[in-house]
């Protein structure tokens, strides 16, 4: 009885003071599934951290925490960007730090950590500590980028003349306080002209639209103006490069060179795939309208999660019932010595010997075996979009392949040349998913099982025989729908029969004389596809936004003015509608400078 006290206390000892650590790695990991799900990536990587530490070599807590680790980089480097973005370097330098605590790998955050970093410092050192340029560089550096006029006033202007365009440009100008010049060539041609409350900036492109010149800033207060057949020779052009974030082969680059050709008219475009970018010489407004389509096509690619379910059901059923029956013995002469040995009989006798022959013996049999099998793979592919993904569990099985060729020394005996490739044998999956923006995804699929069935000789080498099932097919599905694909079924069923003839076919004495088998087996393998989409081609209002891009000949862009305020009103007092009397009332008065003009009236809004 003590001796049985004290081995209870024992196991209570062991039990208590043994620490339970796959419970509480269990435990873990459970939590940061649920806290994946809620998409609290920094709860959930410590969580799977604390399950790979307790229990390091099980492969779901490995998969999880590496999972869990990718994610919460990733999401504090996005955090990081948006405040530097926001100029807030500090706060963006802990985000950063904190990426590169969880992966100290991850290079990402290593890179925009230091970028960060050499940012604030630039800002905190005083200007007299900046290094030294070369003259060319600061001249870069003063390098004005757009010009643009600056009209002062810029009240709007009402304005009726018929005379040569000139003295209109020069009116205008007037007005807007702006310096007007000519090129030595033009032709000045007599129009007439009528503006009611338009800006500066209107009133000169309807005047150039209406006596077909053009006219361009060259500095703040002056503007140049010359025929519009001289457009190419007069409109200024600007150099930028766009960097593009998204791309990562030049044929992509090739794609968004020929977008800008072909839209934009630009011949000046020169491209350089080792930092994905491209370098455009044109005018202001194409330049505007290409920062604008590269913005639109230079966008990440959508990608998608697919999980991929593989079941193999394996189910065979044997029944064996009946007698083996002896189908054969021998007879042979025994000397006369008394009598036949034990278990032989004696059927007859000549010259004083006795034919003898063994007693055969025979079993019956009452079988009956059941066995299931099943195999579940659960692989997980992450695919950009229109991008194949492949996915190969199993061996690489050696095939033999010949060729023939004469021996050495002109002899007519050939000689094989044995080769050998490889095949892939046992579960391969290629996947090519194309993601649309309804949250669908169309998937194009090859699945395919196989396996080595058997062998068989071909020219006195052993070649395998490989066993297939595939399929190929195309499917559309919505995000997180599954889709299973099955009818991969192979039903057998054998039977078999073994005893004496005839007597083996009467009913139930037949397992008396003979044996029955049957043999039913079934495989049936099934596939479970299930996309979940990642990320997803975001399309903006922006992206959508129609812009008036000027005519087929002449890309010419309008640009949002603030409006004008009459200074003789003050703020806040509701603005005195037009009517036909005080559009009549002239502000300014200006002769026609031709003496075959009449006297116009040239007027600003009151």
């Amino acid at each position: 009885m003590m001796r049985a006290r004290v081995l209870l206390a024992a196991v209570l000892i062991l039990a208590l003071g043994v620490p339970n650590y796959p419970d509480e790695a269990k435990s873990a990991f459970q939590r940061g599934i649920r806290a994946e799900i809620q998409k609290q990536y920094d709860a959930a990587y410590e969580a799977f951290r604390q399950a790979y530490a307790l229990n390091p070599k099980e492969a779901k807590y490995v998969t999880a925490f590496l999972r869990a680790r990718a994610n919460a980089g990733a999401l504090h480097i996005s955090n990081g960007l948006k405040l530097r973005e926001n100029n807030k370097l500090q706060e963006s330098i802990a985000e950063f730090q904190r990426a590169m605590e969880i992966d100290s790998t991850n290079f990402n955050a290593a890179q925009e950590l230091r970028r960060t970093t050499v940012i604030l410092k630039k800002l905190s050192e005083p200007v007299s500590a900046a290094p030294v340029e070369s003259v060319l560089a600061k001249l870069a550096a003063e390098t004005e980028g757009l010009l643009d006029i600056q009209p002062s006033p810029n009240n709007p202007i009402s304005l009726r003349m018929t005379t040569t365009a000139d003295n209109i440009y020069r009116t205008i100008g007037k007005l807007g306080g702006l310096n007007v010049l000519f090129d030595l060539d033009y032709k000045p041609q007599r129009i007439t002209i009528e503006l009611n409350e338009v800006s500066v900036r209107e009133a000169l492109r309807m005047v150039a639209l209406e006596s077909k010149t053009l006219w361009r800033p060259i500095s703040s207060t002056a503007i140049f103006v010359g025929s519009e057949s001289k457009r190419k020779e007069f409109e200024n052009n600007v150099l930028k490069t766009f960097y593009l974030k998204n791309t990562s082969t030049p044929a992509e680059l090739q794609e968004v060179v020929g977008t800008l050709k072909g839209m934009l008219d630009i011949a000046h475009i020169q491209v350089n795939p080792t930092h994905s970018s491209i370098t455009l010489r044109g005018t202001q407004d194409q330049m505007v309208l290409a920062e604008k389509m590269i913005a639109d096509v230079d966008k990440p690619k959508a990608e998608v999660i697919i999980d991929i379910a593989v079941m193999q059901i394996s189910r065979d059923r044997l029944n064996t019932i009946g007698t083996t029956v002896p189908t054969s013995d021998s007879i042979a002469l025994q000397a006369v010595t008394g009598g036949p040995a034990a278990g032989l009989v004696k059927v007859g006798s000549l010259n004083g010997s006795s034919f003898v022959t063994s007693v055969p013996g025979a079993s019956f049999t009452f079988l009956m075996s059941e066995s299931n099998t099943k195999v579940l793979q659960k692989p997980q592919l992450r695919a950009l979009d229109n991008e194949k993904a492949t996915l190969k569990i199993g061996d690489r099985v050696p095939i033999a392949t010949g060729s023939f060729g004469a021996a050495a020394g002109g002899t007519n005996s050939l000689l094989v040349n044995t080769q050998f490739q490889y095949l892939d044998v046992g579960v391969n999956i290629d996947i090519t998913p194309h993601i649309h923006s309804n949250h669908e995804v169309t998937l194009k699929m090859v699945l395919e099982i196989s396996s080595v069935t058997g062998s068989t000789t071909i020219g006195g080498i052993s070649q395998p025989t490989i066993g297939q099932r595939r399929i190929e097919h195309e499917t559309r599905l919505e995000d997180g729908e599954i889709n299973l694909v099955g009818g991969i079924l192979e039903d057998s069923e054998t039977r078999s029969l073994g005893g004496y003839p005839w007597l083996a076919k009467i009913p139930i004495l037949k397992y008396l004389f003979g044996q029955e088998n049957k043999d039913h087996s079934e495989t049936e393998i099934v596939f479970a596809i299930t996309p979940h989409i990642v990320r997803a081609e975001e399309i903006t209002d922006e992206n959508l936004r129609l812009i008036d891009v000027g005519t087929g000949n002449n890309i010419g862009l309008r640009y949002k003015e603030p409006k004008a305020t009459n200074p003789s009103t003050p703020p806040g007092s509701p603005k005195e509608p037009p009517t036909a009397q005080n559009r009549r009332k002239p502000a300014t008065s200006v002769p026609s400078t031709r003496a075959e003009t009449p006297q116009s009236p040239v007027s600003t809004s009151p």
